[in-house]
């Protein structure tokens, strides 16, 4: 659901989820993390795919269980 909306919001501004260069993904729980491995491969299947980095918190605000934070280029 999370990679769906940042697409949505890629896409809305101009951008795509192939020009999407770094991600930050915060887990409130690491169980979810091979979930978040298979989602990832869904929405960028080529190689190389964007650089990211996957950090465990102890919790999200209005109790999320995953944020992610997107850079990718425009135009």
């Amino acid at each position: 659901m999370a990679l769906k909306n940042l697409q949505a919001i890629l896409e809305a501004a101009g951008s795509s989820m192939d020009r999407v260069v770094k991600a930050n993904i915060f887990l409130a729980n690491m169980k979810d993390f091979d979930a978040v491995n298979v989602a990832w491969d869904e929405f960028f299947p080529k190689d190389p795919k964007p650089c990211r980095t996957c950090v465990a918190v102890h919790q999200l605000p209005l109790d999320t269980d995953v944020e992610i934070e997107m850079t990718a280029s425009y135009g």
